[in-house]
């Protein structure tokens, strides 16, 4: 080698060296926020419906332990072929859910349109509109087993002195009676849902849209039928939609008002369940009717949303 290669500079790479891929927590930081949530969901939703699925395909009584073991679809055949309650009871069902649901929202809009009017103490008004809502199932239905009381009964008493009755009356004992009683005691509690969701919306409807429809000479019967409800669609779908889950599921006030009789004249679906599997103790045959009305209510949610067409529209 000699005395010019030795003092010759190398060349200098003019690329750029790649850094090292260096291991990023920043990226899982999100997901670790969202653990503890996503564990709660798995442990006190998705565990306990799985487990119901899961005890439907059981014989599992334990007030008679040994008969336990794995019965297939025999629950299932069961209901469908030998109970002779599931249909009376999903009868009962089908007439509590079309009358509340129905009732409701039909005095819940009344309502709203009412409480969107301007008047003094409104917003007093509209607070002692919304208290129902805010009361438990529960105390409610003290409240009214007080008020249907035969001896004592605020109810009897109105009516004596309208001249409506003569004689005080048991509400909670006749067949009719007492689901009429209780549709009333549900309905009270039931309507502030409405009143609240409605009203929301009826605040968002453009005072344009109204205006518009007041120019082209159209009377209060046909703005509303033109202009508030189909601005409040989405809003009704939706919220009769949940209505009718959660009346279908509905457990507490009939409980406590009727547990369910007489008669089993108010013996819904779900206070077969309870009947079966709480007093029962048969959580095999309780969990199987469960499922069934978990299928009822999704084949329903489908249909429902399917033929109402909510949200296609954009409205």
């Amino acid at each position: 080698m000699n005395l010019r290669q030795e003092l010759e500079v190398p060349a200098v790479s003019t690329e750029k060296k790649k850094p090292l891929k260096k291991f990023k927590i920043d990226k899982w930081i999100p997901y670790l926020f969202i653990l503890p949530s996503t564990l709660m969901i798995v442990t006190f939703l998705f565990y306990p419906i799985g487990t119901v699925f899961y005890y439907s395909l059981q014989h599992y009584d334990i007030s008679a332990p040994f008969y336990n073991a794995f019965a297939g679809l025999d629950n299932f055949k069961k209901i469908f072929t030998e109970d002779k309650l599931f249909f009376p009871s999903l009868l009962t069902t089908l007439k509590w859910v079309v009358s509340e649901v129905g009732l409701q929202l039909i005095f819940g809009l009344t309502a709203a349109l009412l409480l969107n009017q301007k008047f003094k103490f409104r917003g007093m008004v509209r607070s002692a509109a919304f208290i129902p809502w805010a009361i438990s199932g529960v105390l409610a239905s003290v409240m009214w087993s007080l008020m249907f009381n035969e001896h004592m009964g605020v109810i009897n008493d109105l009516f004596m002195r309208l001249g409506i009755i003569s004689e005080s009356k048991a509400w909670l004992a006749g067949s009719t009676s007492a689901f009429i009683s209780v549709v009333i005691a549900e309905l009270w509690r039931g309507i502030p849902f409405f009143a609240i969701t409605l009203l929301a919306s009826l605040q968002s409807i453009p005072e344009e849209l109204y205006e518009a429809a007041k120019v082209d000479g159209a009377n209060r019967v046909k703005t509303f039928l033109y202009v508030t409800l189909p601005s409040l669609k989405n809003t009704i779908v939706l919220t009769t939609l949940l209505r009718v889950i959660w009346e279908f599921n509905n457990v507490d006030l009939l409980f406590n008002l009727t547990g369910g009789g007489p008669a089993h004249s108010t013996t819904t679906l779900t206070m077969y369940i309870a009947e079966q599997a709480v007093h029962g103790s048969n959580f095999g045959y309780g969990s199987a009717l469960t499922v069934v009305v978990f299928a009822i209510l999704l084949v329903f949610a489908i249909i429902y949303l399917r033929i109402t067409r909510y949200d296609r529209e954009g409205n």
